[in-house]
Formats: C-alpha cells, structure tokens, sequence
C-alpha cells in the first residue's frame, strides 16, 4: 500500500466503534508502516500527523504510556506552529492528548483537552473536516 493509503486505513479503523483483534493489529501495522514513511521521506508536518495518528492508536489499544508520548510530541509541535495551521490539526491535536490523558487517568489534563477539542471541532466550517474531526472525537471518552 502507499503512504496514503496506509494512513487511510489506520484511521478509518482507529474511527470504528469496536475493532476486533485482527483490525487493532492491522491499525497499528498501518500507523507504523506510514510512520516509517514519514521519518524517512517527510517533512517535520507529516512527522507531527504521523505523531497524532500513533497517538491515536495507542490510546485505543490501552497503551498510556505511548499514547502520551506520541500524543504530547504532536501537541509540542502543533503549540509551536499554531498560526500556520489548519484548525482542524489542532482540534485534533487535542482530541489526541484528550484521549491519551484519559488513558492515563489524568483526570485533569483529560477535561481540558477534551474541551478545547470540542469547542475547535464544532467551529470547523469546512463539512470534510468537520466530518472527519468528528469520527476521531466520537472515539475519546467524556470526561467525568
């Protein structure tokens, strides 16, 4: 599969409801064989994307630790670029560290994005993006 592809994939199996076995397997072999791609052929964008999808999958696999590693490494780079980005990374961005934070159990840092995700989200204006904003935040959990 190309790069394109492979980030398709591990994000419309990221979006899912329930994944069985087999697809988280599958998700986290595409979100790591993009990522691969990136580091080597991209620029330091699509490292951060790269970053915020493997965020993404290691929260829903349960795995804390790298979920917050991957998740605050996108979030760094997206505070330091955030005038030059569109509002839907951003939201993203902190949908990522929402769920990566919850993961966790910070309780605290899991609220705070989860908002700021949330008010970023629903002012997007572009129905695409809004639509595919959506899809990811509909897999974090709200918060207590």
């Amino acid at each position: 599969m190309e790069p394109e592809e492979l980030n398709s994939r591990a994000w419309r199996l990221a979006e899912k409801p329930s994944r069985t076995k087999a697809e988280d397997q599958e998700m986290l072999n595409a979100a790591n064989a993009v990522t691969s791609h990136w580091e080597k052929e991209g620029d330091e964008l699509e490292r951060a994307r790269a970053a915020i999808l493997l965020g993404q999958v290691h929260a829903l696999l349960g795995d804390g630790k790298r979920a917050s590693q991957y998740a605050r490494e996108a979030f760094a780079y997206v505070t330091e670029h955030e005038d030059d980005l569109p509002a839907w990374q951003i939201a993203f961005a902190h949908a990522v560290m929402a769920n990566a934070a919850a993961v966790n159990g910070e309780g605290s840092l899991h609220k705070t994005h989860y908002q700021r995700a949330k008010t970023l989200g629903s002012a997007l204006t572009d129905d695409d993006e809004r639509a595919l904003f959506e899809a990811t935040f509909r897999t974090v959990p709200v918060p207590a």
